[in-house]
């Protein structure tokens, strides 16, 4: 059980390391019919909307890749951490951003039944935003003094 497990981690990194707007079938490969998906803005349940989900996401943006840095497996639980670089037209007039994160994992009939991923939204979106984005890294920067 754990050697597959590892193997649909390992299937799972390979589909994000190459994941874009034209090949989103892919996520059939790794998600369950009955994923739930959790992100700090989001809660979706299912794969028909979790592929909307990502066809809005990728229509949106210039680019996106994925580099998953560590991956630990246990039993049906995975965990990941990643890295994320990013360009979105209206951040930062569309340079690269990068943000790093983790993803919490779990398997069900050798794909992922449930994946929620962990990282700074604020980092994301705010801090490119014009006006708001100074504002947001100055509380930062007071909060850790």
């Amino acid at each position: 059980m754990v050697t597959t497990n590892n193997t649909v981690i390992n299937t799972f990194i390979e589909v994000y390391s190459q994941l874009d707007k034209h090949n989103l079938a892919l996520l059939n490969s790794v998600y369950h019919p009955d994923i739930v998906f959790e992100d700090p803005a989001h809660h979706i349940a299912g794969i028909d909307a979790l592929q909307q989900y990502f066809k809005a996401l990728y229509c949106n943006i210039n680019s996106c890749t994925f580099v998953i840095n560590q991956a630990v497996v246990e039993d049906e639980h995975a965990f990941l951490q990643w890295t994320m670089t990013f360009s979105h037209p209206r951040l930062q007039q569309g340079k690269p951003r990068i943000l790093t994160g983790c993803t919490q994992l779990t398997i069900a009939q050798q794909q992922i039944i449930y994946h929620r991923d962990f990282f700074d939204l604020g980092a994301m979106l705010y801090e490119g935003l014009p006006v708001i984005g100074g504002v947001i890294k100055h509380i930062k920067a007071r909060l850790g003094q």
